[in-house]
């Protein structure tokens, strides 16, 4: 039993990174491209939506890791043990908020898919602009999507510093301290690609 929880933890963390990661930093990417107009977005997101065999790609490079990593993290976050008050030290507020991001990111994450994707294939919308500026010009769906967008970039930076210690890749202080700053220069970058794509969309 301690051996499969071992194994499934280990898992978690790889496919929070690869392909989940991955595949955050590139959606991210690729809405960023409303900064350059409304036709340099609609060509790469319909680049991205033509891609060959891209419903097999969503289910098996997306949805099933995503499913895999949301429900056991449901659950390392309801049964983690919480010491903040005891040892109010970075790692372990750390590790709080990215139990609280994962929660937010899961919520934002269904909603999105609702609103877009399920959206586009039952036919009453097509991925392009105009959709995102229909959502995203609406007050409520501009903070909502801001504030997931930091929990999520949040949770991706903090979690490739779990993934680096926990697969031995950074072992030693020195090296664990290398990649907190290697977390925060991506939580920096990524976060302003999102937060900017959602600022050009909705003002």
């Amino acid at each position: 039993m301690e051996h499969r929880e071992y194994f499934n933890r280990r898992l978690h963390s790889l496919l929070g990174v690869v392909p989940i990661g991955i595949f955050v930093v590139q959606h991210l990417i690729i809405n960023h491209f409303i900064v350059y107009g409304e036709e340099s977005y609609n060509k790469a997101a319909g680049f991205m939506g033509n891609l060959p065999f891209v419903l097999a790609l969503e289910i098996f490079v997306i949805y099933l890791p995503l499913i895999f990593h949301a429900v056991l993290g449901v659950y390392i976050a309801f049964t983690a043990k919480y010491n903040l008050g005891n040892y109010k030290f970075g790692r372990n507020w750390a590790f709080f908020f990215q139990r609280i991001t994962g929660i937010i990111a899961l919520i934002f994450i269904v909603w999105h898919v609702w609103q877009t994707r399920v959206q586009v294939a039952l036919g009453n919308a097509e991925v392009n602009a105009d959709m995102m500026y229909n959502i995203l010009q609406q007050p409520f769906y501009f903070w909502f999507y801001i504030i997931s967008i930091l929990a999520i970039v949040y949770h991706l930076a903090n979690g490739l510093w779990g993934f680096v210690v926990s697969w031995g890749i950074a072992q030693s202080p020195k090296s664990q301290r290398f990649f907190s700053y290697v977390s925060v220069l991506v939580f920096v970058v990524v976060s302003y690609i999102g937060i900017r794509t959602v600022i050009e969309f909705g003002l």
